[in-house]
C-alpha cells in the first residue's frame, strides 16, 4: 500500500516555528508531525525572553527523504526570509518538492505583532499549488503571554484551519507552554485538538522539545511528537485516515561567521503503514 536572560525577537522564533504555526511547514495534513525538521532560529539562554529586538534574515534549504513500504523517495528545496518593522516581524515562506510522485509548491506569508511588553501574536496564511498533499489553504494563530517575574515563562493559545484540495477540513485549538532557563536551555511543550470533517474525527497531538546553545556559536534542538492523525493524503486519491503516529528529530545549527552559518536536520517518522527517515541541509543569514 503507498502511503510529514534574551535580546531578540528572532530568538523566539522555536516558540512559533515549533507551535506549527504552518509558514515554516508545508504540510502533509495538518496533523502530521513536522515533515522535515526545520528549526529557522533556535533560541539561547542567554537570551531574555521578554525583549525582542529587530531582526532581518534568510535562509535556503535542501530536503531528501526515504520512505519504507516501496513509496518513492520525498525532495523538497525551499527559502524563506523574515523582516522585522517596527512591532511587526513579517515572514515569508516558498517551498517546492516532490511527494508521492507528485509535485508540489507551496508559499506561506506571516506577521508577528508585539502588542505589549508582556504579548505578542502571530498570524499565518498558506497555500499549495493544488497536489493532493498540500493544504488549498492554511490559516494558523497565535497569542504568546510572557509570565513570572524574569518573564522567562511564555505560554501560548492557538487555532488553526486546513482546507485540502479534496474538500476535507481540519479544525485545530492548542495550548503550549515555552520555559527559557538561565543556562543556555529553553524547553517547549505543546498539546493540539484537531477535529476532522467529513466523519468528524477527533484527534490529539502532542510534543517536547528542547534547545542547547547559544546564539551566535552553536545550538542544538531535539524534539519528540507522537499522538493521532485524522487524515493524511498519499496521494493518488488515496488517504489514511485516524491512526497514530510519532516522529523524532535533531536540528543542528552552526555559525560559521559573523552573521551567516549552516544547519543539519535529522528525523524519523513512523504510523502503521510506513516509515520516513530523512535529511534537511541549508545556509542562513543575518541581516543588520
Amino acid at each position: 500500500m503507498k502511503m510529514k536572560k534574551l535580546k531578540t525577537l528572532t530568538r523566539l522564533t522555536p516558540l512559533c516555528l515549533l507551535c506549527a504555526a504552518g509558514l515554516a511547514q508545508a504540510q502533509t495534513s495538518s496533523q502530521s508531525t513536522q515533515p522535515s525538521s526545520r528549526v529557522l532560529q533556535p533560541a539561547g539562554a542567554q537570551q531574555d525572553a521578554a525583549t525582542p529586538a529587530p531582526q532581518r534574515g534568510f535562509e535556503a534549504y535542501v530536503s531528501h527523504h526515504n520512505l519504507t513500504a516501496g513509496n518513492p523517495d520525498w525532495r523538497e528545496v525551499g527559502v524563506r526570509g523574515s523582516y522585522q518593522v517596527d512591532k511587526h516581524l513579517f515572514n515569508a515562506e516558498l517551498a517546492t518538492m516532490k511527494r508521492w510522485d507528485e509535485s508540489g509548491t507551496y508559499v506561506a506569508f506571516g506577521d508577528t505583532y508585539i502588542f505589549s511588553p508582556d504579548w505578542f501574536g502571530s498570524l499565518a496564511l498558506g497555500a499549495g499549488n493544488g497536489a493532493e498533499y498540500l493544504p488549498r489553504w492554511r490559516a494558523d494563530a497565535f497569542i504568546h503571554r510572557k509570565l513570572l517575574d524574569k518573564k522567562n515563562l511564555v505560554g501560548t493559545l492557538g487555532a488553526g484551519y486546513y482546507r485540502a484540495p479534496d474538500g476535507h477540513i481540519d479544525r485545530n485549538v492548542s495550548l503550549g507552554a515555552t520555559y527559557y532557563f538561565e543556562m543556555p536551555l529553553v524547553v517547549q511543550g505543546e498539546m493540539k485538538f484537531t477535529h476532522g470533517s467529513p466523519g468528524a474525527v477527533d484527534t490529539r497531538q502532542q510534543f517536547v522539545a528542547a534547545t542547547w546553545g547559544r546564539e551566535k556559536h552553536t545550538t542544538v534542538t531535539g524534539r519528540y511528537g507522537w499522538g493521532e492523525e485524522g487524515y493524511q493524503s498519499i496521494g493518488a486519491g488515496a488517504a489514511l485516515v485516524n491512526f497514530r503516529s510519532n516522529e523524532v528529530s535533531l536540528n543542528v545549527r552552526h555559525w560559521i561567521g559573523k552573521d551567516w552559518g549552516a544547519e543539519v536536520a535529522a528525523e524519523r517518522y513512523r504510523n502503521p503503514y510506513y516509515r520516513r527517515t530523512g535529511v534537511t541541509a541549508g545556509l542562513f543569514w543575518q541581516m543588520p
